[in-house]
């Protein structure tokens, strides 16, 4: 259900700022400390001696130490010290590799031999002086998937941002998907309409007047193996839209990063990043906020939704054109799950 042979967002850095952090991801319990030089590091989250969870503990001088009876945990896995015991046959723990880039902790939870620094894509955005981001996390009960199928498809926002993002254009506008690769991208654009409330505050915010037409785009791209960025934006009619010098529009990045924690829940990052008035903390705040919102809009109705599909798991669902851009998302999953077992089996023989 979940590849594994990749780079997911683990945490933020922040996270760690007080001592070991515990999560589940794609099924598995890790643990997430910060040795002594600053180095992120992870381990199963499970102390060889009497299983007890290791992120209970604490680190002391850069060391995880389980908080039941003292065992010291090295990075690689094997127990490295415990009062009054040898440890050298101890049974070890399974480390994971871990990359802290672009703000976040990233976390290789397959084969470690496989991790490859070089494959986590890179974010442009997070490493240029002239963007801003601001985001935060939503620990949310439902499948990956369906996150993923609500951002590769803003049909949505009609109906479960009406008062934000959400205007009856968006229905209108017809949805075109293509491949890049082993990327999906679904995009709309609406020419000559009125902004909606999200939309005129981010004009003002920009110092553009919000009460005249303009045009406004979405251009969803989902990355395996749950990525989903959004180029999004509205500019003054009649400037080129999309392609609108920067005096005369507002755009930005919604930026998806979605981690499975089990089969009905997952971990997802949201957040922000825009090239205008990059220095202005108080609109990343302004933006943060807004966004915060409309994306708890979206959790009440995921959670609401996987509730119903496991009460009728027989129950088949349409799959209309406006679902294209999800539908093929979960064909690469498949794909990326199938080489994955088949690389198990070959391995195996």
């Amino acid at each position: 259900m979940f590849p594994k042979n990749t780079w997911y967002v683990a945490c933020m850095p922040e996270e760690l700022a007080t001592g070991p952090l515990g999560r589940r991801i794609c099924g598995e319990a890790i643990v997430f400390y910060r040795d002594a030089s600053g180095t992120v590091q992870a381990v199963e989250d499970f102390c060889p001696h009497r299983g007890a969870p290791l992120s209970l503990g604490f680190v002391h001088d850069g060391q995880l130490v389980c908080g039941y009876h003292g065992l010291v945990m090295g990075a690689d896995g094997k127990p490295a010290a415990m009062p009054g015991q040898r440890v050298q046959g101890f049974p070890c723990n399974k480390a994971y590799p871990v990359i802290e880039r672009y703000g976040f902790v990233w976390l290789w939870p397959g084969d470690p031999a496989q991790a490859d620094p070089a494959a986590l894509h890179h974010l442009a955005w997070a490493e240029s002086p002239d963007w801003a981001y601001g985001g935060g996390m939503y620990h949310i009960q439902c499948d990956y998937r369906l996150m993923i199928d609500n951002l590769m498809d803003l049909t949505h926002e009609t109906y479960v941002h009406a008062s934000s993002i959400g205007q009856k254009e968006i229905d209108e506008a017809p949805v075109r998907t293509r491949m890049e690769g082993e990327q999906v991208v679904t995009s709309r654009f609406m020419d000559n309409i009125m902004a909606p409330p999200f939309w005129r505050a981010a004009l003002r915010g920009n110092g553009l007047a919000d009460d005249v037409p303009v045009d406004r785009w979405q251009i969803c791209r989902f990355s395996p193996p749950s990525h989903v960025l959004i180029e999004v934006g509205v500019a003054h009619a009649g400037h080129g839209g999309y392609e609108a010098a920067p005096e005369h529009k507002a755009s930005s990045i919604v930026v998806d990063f979605i981690t499975p924690e089990t089969e009905t829940s997952h971990w997802y990052f949201w957040g922000m990043a825009r090239n205008f008035r990059p220095d202005d903390a108080e609109l990343t705040a302004s933006i943060r906020q807004g966004q915060g919102k409309i994306f708890a809009e979206d959790m009440e109705m995921l959670e609401r939704q996987q509730r119903n599909l496991l009460e009728h798991p027989q129950r088949d669902l349409l799959k209309l054109n406006i679902d294209a851009g999800g539908v093929q998302s979960r064909r690469i999953i498949e794909r990326l799950l199938a080489s994955e077992g088949q690389a198990a089996a070959g391995a195996g023989a």
